[in-house]
């Protein structure tokens, strides 16, 4: 503790005696002071004893003495001393009621004790505490060292909040709380979210002091990693402000944390490598082999069902204010539900997977993975896209993390899409792969990430939390869509496509299946599209599109050239015989005409068209060519 009044009072060499004050011996003493000034305030800077003989002061005026008085008082002077047996052989009585309507203490100092024994005497207190306060922040870092050590980050967190006498939080990239120390404090934690979101827009190191709901805490909140984007941030509540040694652990906590964050870049780039040959041998048909390489870091994924995601950046075009044009684009029963007619013969480049990937396994370094899921992203200049390891608590070293606490974080995944969702304009594939390692690390999912080019990859469990954040974060950016017309040359936006439910042995048609959903979605305005929505209601809807409606424009010219004559009604007789599958006798019924005039009618169309009706391929693109000019 520091030196306060009391211990001064007690100090046997210095022989003071109070005559104000007794109540408040008990304030710490930053320094001693001394001042023959009328007026020292100025030169104060609070918390100090001030020593006087009262050389230049008449200290038997009663109101001069209330003046001075009240002036030290307000300036934070902690203590008077008061010499005596110098200009005074006692304390004079006006400077003694002052000091006790104030309620400041005064102290008699006898005239064998110097002032320069007092400054001394507080001098060495304070060099003792502050021995005392590094002497307990070396135990402390020591101690937090050992828990990083033993028990990652979690018993990190624990340490701490016990050297603080309070509870710690430590947040990922995305803001959600990862862990919390003790327990209870995980309602806490959520309660600062927004405030933890605010600082992670300032560059790192960065800091933060908030009070708590109806100041039942001061929390301090420190970013933690060496880049420009914070990887994460440490909450740190309290009853009142660090000490000494309170903060030289939070410090050190601090250090220990962002190591945790950087310490397995090599490490995390091997992973992002396995994982990337992961893919490419389950995409080119030799799931055993990549079982074989996957081994218990992420094989769970290939246990169960998984979803292929495949997600992309396109420009804001014309293609949304199509979408977005009252009239133009699809129905609410056709979004998402057609095939694409478009070979888009891309799949995953073998080099681009080999750049880059990044896994979450249950049980592994889920809060480590959490904490440093930027790490190589920020070195590639891809922030959150390349993502971290989300999962697989081992009894690695320091780098070891804690197991995700459900019941320690009240941040839905809305809240995270909602807010990820204001930083997708700027990179959608990072705050994409950022909600999904995010949303897996959580529920201890296996989750693989490949950036691949403009394009990410996701491998995640069919019905778990990372598809479930993955649709509802597209929805968050579906709902922050601005209503008007964007203008060319805008910002990116983000397409996914996801696969249906498939096992390792279907790798390569998941992707297949991803592609297609990917590119109704971009042809659509949609920002995302399942596969099962292709097969699902009518393919009629798809032929609003812009391409089928020219090709059906250019094959019907003719007839309806022919029609505009008066020379007959071709279209409308195409039409109804084509709706009769080629029934002669119903399709003249339904025209009003002898079968013998529809049978010429026909023969009309194959020598205007020059196609044969005896071909199905022809009647198909003939009965698509009706539906679409039908649709305008």
């Amino acid at each position: 503790m520091p030196p306060t009044l009391a211990s001064l009072v007690h100090h046997s060499a210095l022989k003071l005696t109070v005559r104000a004050g007794e109540d408040r011996l008990d304030v710490p003493v930053r320094w001693a002071h001394v001042s023959e000034l009328a007026d020292p305030v100025p030169y104060m800077e609070g918390g100090e004893l001030l020593l006087i003989t009262a050389l230049k002061l008449d200290a038997e005026d009663p109101e001069a003495m209330r003046r001075y008085v009240k002036r030290l008082a307000g300036a934070g002077v902690v203590g008077l001393g008061f010499a005596v047996g110098v200009n005074y052989e006692e304390i004079p009585e006006a400077l003694v009621d002052a000091a006790r309507d104030e309620g400041l203490p005064l102290l008699e100092v006898p005239r064998r004790t110097p002032f320069l024994a007092i400054s001394k005497a507080v001098s060495a207190a304070i060099a003792a505490d502050q021995y005392r306060s590094v002497t307990a922040g070396f135990a402390a870092q020591r101690e937090l060292t050992k828990q990083a050590l033993t028990d990652g980050p979690e018993g990190l967190l624990a340490a701490l909040a016990s050297q603080v006498d309070g509870w710690t939080a430590l947040y990922d990239a995305s803001g959600a709380v990862v862990a919390t120390a003790p327990e209870w404090a995980g309602r806490r934690a959520a309660r600062i979210v927004a405030d933890v979101e605010r600082l992670r827009e300032r560059s790192a190191p960065a800091s933060a002091v908030v009070g708590g709901p109806e100041n039942e805490d001061r929390v301090e909140l420190h970013s933690l990693g060496t880049g420009r984007r914070p990887r994460a941030a440490l909450a740190v509540g309290t009853a009142s402000a660090l000490g000494t040694a309170e903060r030289y652990a939070v410090h050190s906590a601090i250090a220990l944390l962002t190591l945790t964050t950087e310490r397995s870049r090599s490490l995390y780039e091997a992973e992002q490598r396995i994982g990337a040959a992961v893919l490419r041998m389950l995409l080119a048909g030799e799931p055993e082999h990549a079982r074989t390489v996957a081994g218990d870091l992420y094989g769970g994924l290939l246990d169960a069902p998984f979803r292929l995601i495949l997600a992309e950046r396109v420009a804001v075009s014309a293609a949304r204010i199509a979408t977005d044009t009252p009239g133009r684009g699809p129905s609410a029963e056709a979004q998402g539900r057609g095939p694409s007619t478009e070979p888009t013969g891309r799949g995953p480049s073998a080099g681009a997977l080999g750049r880059s990937a990044s896994v979450g396994a249950p049980g592994r370094n889920s809060t480590a993975g959490a904490l440093s899921r930027n790490s190589t992203a920020d070195a590639e200049g891809r922030s959150a896209a390349a993502g971290g390891p989300g999962g697989r608590g081992s009894a690695d070293s320091a780098g070891r993390a804690l197991t995700v606490d459900a019941s320690g974080r009240n941040v839905t995944a809305d809240a995270e899409s909602r807010s990820a969702a204001a930083d997708a304009h700027g990179d959608p594939l990072g705050a994409l792969a950022e909600i999904v390692e995010s949303a897996g690390a959580r529920a201890g999912e296996v989750v693989l990430v490949v950036p691949e080019g403009e394009r990410l990859v996701v491998l995640a469990v069919d019905g778990g939390a990372a598809v479930a954040a993955c649709a509802e974060y597209t929805a968050a950016l579906e709902a922050a869509r601005p209503r008007e017309q964007p203008s060319v040359g805008g910002e990116d936006e983000l397409v996914v496509g996801v696969s249906a439910p498939v096992g390792p042995i279907a790798a390569a048609a998941a992707y297949k299946q991803a592609e297609q959903a990917l590119s109704v979605a971009r042809r659509r305005g949609r920002l995302y599209v399942e596969h099962e929505q292709l097969a699902s209601g009518s393919v009629l809807p798809l032929l609003a599109d812009d391409a089928v409606k020219a090709f059906a424009d250019g094959l019907l010219r003719p007839l309806y050239e022919h029609d505009a004559t008066g020379r007959g009604d071709l279209v409308a007789s195409l039409r109804a015989w084509l709706s009769r599958h080629g029934q002669w006798d119903a399709a003249a019924a339904d025209l009003g005409v002898h079968r013998h005039t529809l049978r010429y009618r026909m023969r009309r169309v194959e020598e205007i068209l020059g196609r044969s009706l005896d071909d199905p391929d022809v009647r198909m693109e003939l009965w698509l060519a009706l539906k679409a000019t039908s649709t305008e």
